[in-house]
């Protein structure tokens, strides 16, 4: 199921003049004292780009847009009727928060309004963008901040309604985005570099909002391995006697009691030149749908565990942008499938399950199902060979309890999570490194195997960091390796905000790229 694209591109053409449906502009609210030029404390500025619309209201703009309610927050959007003032007839002007200090407003700034301005246009066919952008070397990045904020916050799932909806209101179809030289051979990259990661995190929502009927573990297998060889990667699936044949005790046992079996999906991307000779592994976690198996769930709100293969999505679709972006290190994604159902032939409490390292495993709640397939997957990686080893998943609930619904948790090796957060932050995607302290190991002891899958005594004290402790038994000594949880940021479930619609974000997909270029021009 794919839902519809907006396209973008740029333009040099005057905003005022531009043939669109509606003009996006930003503006600041004003903090500090009144003077001469910035006029009333608590009056509108607006920013550089909008210029020629300012002009042809008669400098009367920001006092109109004020009558209207507009106060410069970040993420409103206030639209305004031009009544011929300008080629469009509608100007939204979309607020920034204050006015930046000798700078240009932050990518993620600007991020977030074009993702709320082409959310807010909705039903618009063609929408410019003329918002403020640095006239230095930071200009090519800007634009591609708006770009993907354009393009994410024109998302919508393409669902499963089968009456038209009268009120609802088709995604722009087109944006352009303002630049001051729309031939600029590095802004023009960057807006392609924007279009491949949007496009893999639309490709990752998609995946995640599908209905659990819809993609059983076979299925979603057969999807992402058909996408990743139409991007002309190279697709290896595994089916259960596969797994079974090659040791895969973790995947089996978590998808034995499904009557739709297990899958590990590896995908391959290696560079025409051979590149530079570095190997990253991306794991991730593609639990279809989690009941929490013999362990069940509670009732209220288990429809959102269609989302704990968010980690899969987010590789997979990662996988989808490697392929055009073509970085010079190889990438290897491994995403192991499985559905966790109760029946008769679900794995138990008491079980011992051996996993594909050798590691013998004391299964103590069938609940913690995903670091059980994913220490499979790790351990393949780490037996392929690999020099760096991303792994994300939808975890733990410890990780909202600790971070929240916006913030990722990061566990590994302390260089590589401090790569992670920097390049968390850098796409608007945060995440906080969290220790993997010794006594939280020592409290998963087993009497019966080399290690019990959570706490011994059940105890949900440091539940995050339980996680990433297991999954540290099955990473070879000499690979960084950080294991990134994504349980709250994978999934929204409030009102859209900035570029974020409901259900699947595609977090981490840009981080997982942007730690690709890390890797691919550090090392």
């Amino acid at each position: 199921m794919t839902s519809p694209s907006t396209t973008l591109s740029l333009v040099d053409t005057d905003p005022a003049e531009l043939a669109v449906d509606a003009i996006v502009i930003g503006v600041h609210s004003q903090t500090g004292e009144p003077d001469a030029t910035s006029g009333p404390a608590g009056a509108l500025l607006l920013a550089s780009g909008a210029e020629s619309i300012a002009a042809s209201f008669d400098g009367r703009l920001t006092e109109t847009l004020a009558l209207l309610g507009a106060t410069g927050a970040p993420g409103e959007v206030i639209k305004l009727a031009t009544l011929g003032t300008v080629t469009a007839p509608l100007v939204a002007a979309v607020g920034l928060g204050p006015e930046p200090t000798g700078a240009a407003p932050a990518p993620e700034t600007l991020r977030r309004a074009a993702g709320a301005s082409v959310r807010a246009l909705a039903g618009a066919a063609r929408v410019a963008l003329s918002l403020p952008l640095p006239d230095d070397a930071d200009a090519p990045a800007a634009v591609r901040a708006v770009a993907e904020g354009a393009l994410l916050g024109g998302y919508r799932f393409a669902g499963y309604k089968t009456r038209p909806q009268p009120a609802r209101r088709e995604p722009v179809a087109e944006v352009l985005v303002a630049v001051p030289d729309a031939a600029d051979a590095a802004a023009l990259a960057e807006v392609s570099r924007a279009r491949a990661a949007a496009g893999a995190v639309r490709a990752a929502r998609d995946w995640v909002n599908t209905a659990p009927n819809d993609k059983r573990p076979p299925a979603f297998a057969e999807t992402v391995a058909t996408a990743a060889r139409e991007a002309g990667l190279d697709v290896e699936v595994l089916d259960e006697a596969a797994l079974a044949e090659g040791g895969y005790g973790g995947i089996l046992a978590v998808g034995q009691g499904s009557e739709a079996p297990p899958r590990l999906v590896r995908i391959s991307y290696t560079p025409a030149d051979g590149g530079n000779g570095t190997r990253v592994a991306l794991v991730g976690k593609g639990i279809t749908f989690d009941t929490g198996g013999v362990s069940i769930k509670p009732a209220q709100g288990m429809w959102e565990m269609k989302s704990d293969m968010g980690g899969a999505a987010a590789v997979g679709a990662a996988m989808l942008a490697v392929a055009a972006l073509k970085p010079a290190v190889a990438v290897t994604a491994y995403l192991p499938i499985a559905e966790n159902m109760p029946s008769g032939s679900a794995y138990r409490p008491g079980d011992v399950v051996t996993m594909f390292n050798g590691k013998k495993v004391e299964v103590l709640n069938t609940d913690a199902e995903g670091r059980m397939i994913l220490a499979d997957a790790m351990a393949r990686a780490c037996a392929d060979g690999c020099d760096y080893l991303f792994e994300t998943s939808t975890l733990t609930g410890g990780q909202v309890i600790a971070l929240g619904k916006r913030v990722s948790g990061v566990m590994g090796t302390p260089e590589l999570c401090e790569r992670v957060r920097v390049a968390g932050d850098a796409v608007g995607e945060p995440a906080w490194p969290m220790p993997l302290p010794d006594e939280v190991r020592k409290g998963m002891d087993s009497d019966v195997a080399d290690i019990s899958q959570v706490n011994a005594g059940m105890d949900r004290a440091g539940h995050m960091l339980q996680g990433g402790v297991f999954l540290r038994e099955f990473v070879t000594d000499e690979v960084p390796w950080a294991h990134i949880d994504i349980a709250g940021p994978s999934f929204h479930t409030g009102e859209p905000t900035g570029y974020l619609t409901k259900g699947g974000t595609g977090v981490p997909v840009r981080t997982l790229l942007h730690l690709i270029d890390d890797v691919a021009a550090n090392g």
